[in-house]
């Protein structure tokens, strides 16, 4: 798809697989946030509040569904975004952000987004709404 505005409604956008979720990766996240809750970095930590091990920051799950419309930064913008987490995301997981045009509306394309797991597990469900310049 070489420009947005040719979505059609049902169509998606390129999917993006996500790198393994990294110790490092949450340590950053957390740095950049100041969410230092250590159940995203410390693995006793996350034992003691009864989690098999540490888990991503959901924001840095949702922060990085926003990939997904970089390649269109040009054209518009991310006007509206709302998620609803469904599932944690723990080190070494593979993440995969979807994102499937559902509406368009003069200047604004909805678009219903997920990010699944390795195992097709939908750990965040959400809306996005796109404003084409």
């Amino acid at each position: 798809m070489s420009t947005v505005a040719q979505l059609q409604v049902g169509e998606s956008l390129k999917d993006i697989q996500l790198k393994p979720v990294s110790r490092l990766d949450l340590i950053k996240y957390a740095g950049a946030s100041g969410d230092f809750n250590p159940i995203h970095t410390i693995d006793v930590e996350a034992e003691k509040a009864g989690l098999p091990g540490i888990i991503a920051h959901g924001m840095w799950t949702m922060g990085n569904l926003a990939k997904l419309f970089t390649e269109y930064y040009e054209e518009g913008f991310i006007q509206d975004y709302s998620i609803r987490f469904k599932g944690m995301v723990f080190l070494n997981d593979v993440i995969t952000l979807k994102a499937t045009l559902k509406e368009k509306q003069e200047n604004l394309l909805r678009f219903a987004v997920q990010a699944i797991n390795q195992q097709g597990n939908v750990v965040l469900k959400g809306k996005v709404v796109y404003y084409q310049y």
